[in-house]
């Protein structure tokens, strides 16, 4: 075995390494992206035309997709390639400066909220800040322009962070006071509102897909 040899072997070995790594964070990213979703293989299938048995080889790694197929398994997402490759995306870490935060709510019905984490795509949960004013509500009573339903399977989780709220969900009604922390489906029909007289805040985490059976 010449030098040259022995330099190519473990040159060739960390690029089948690297490649297998790939595949493998590709494809736990496109299971996680299928099941936040709430799809199933064959749902996906239907969606991508890619068939079942390729997604599910995909997803455990043991193949790395064309162009094509990912391409095909993005816009079954409904992500650009781009996305599902995370080309879009920079380093690891994401900040999100406190001027950049995403920003709403209803000045009519005394409720804001800032979401104060990245929108990345594939990105299981969300913290957002909700404040209310005296009387005021995330929502109407009947929904309309109410707080928005999750994705099947939802969780969300809220800490009063001071006053007191109510959270109606699914017709219950639940008292909580600052320092109290409620865990709920989100996907079913749910809003906070301020009974008192003074304004109230809670912080919500939102985790998708996490219901559990």
């Amino acid at each position: 075995m010449t030098s040259a040899t022995r330099q190519q072997t473990p040159t060739s070995d960390a690029r089948t390494r690297e490649a297998h790594e790939d595949a493998i964070a590709l494809g736990l990213r496109v299971k996680a992206l299928r099941e936040a979703a709430g799809l199933s293989l064959r749902d996906l299938a239907a969606r991508s035309g890619v068939s079942a048995p390729m997604l599910s080889q995909v997803e455990r790694g043991e193949t790395s997709p064309t162009v094509t197929v990912a391409g095909r398994i993005a816009a079954g997402l409904d992500l650009r390639l781009s996305q599902l490759l995370r080309l879009d995306e920079g380093d690891a870490v994401t900040i999100v400066p406190a001027s950049e935060r995403r920003r709403g709510g209803s000045r009519k019905r005394g409720h804001s909220f800032e979401v104060l984490t990245a929108g990345l795509p594939g990105q299981r949960a969300e913290i957002s800040r909700h404040t209310l004013a005296a009387g005021g509500a995330t929502g109407a009573p009947d929904g309309e322009g109410g707080h928005p339903l999750h994705e099947p399977g939802s969780r969300e989780t809220a800490l009063v962070e001071r006053g007191s709220v109510t959270l109606v969900c699914d017709g219950q009604r639940y008292e909580l006071r600052a320092g109290d922390c409620v865990t709920f489906d989100s996907d079913l029909p749910h809003h906070f509102e301020n009974p008192t007289d003074g304004e109230a805040a809670f912080l919500a985490v939102v985790s998708a897909g996490l219901r559990r059976s």
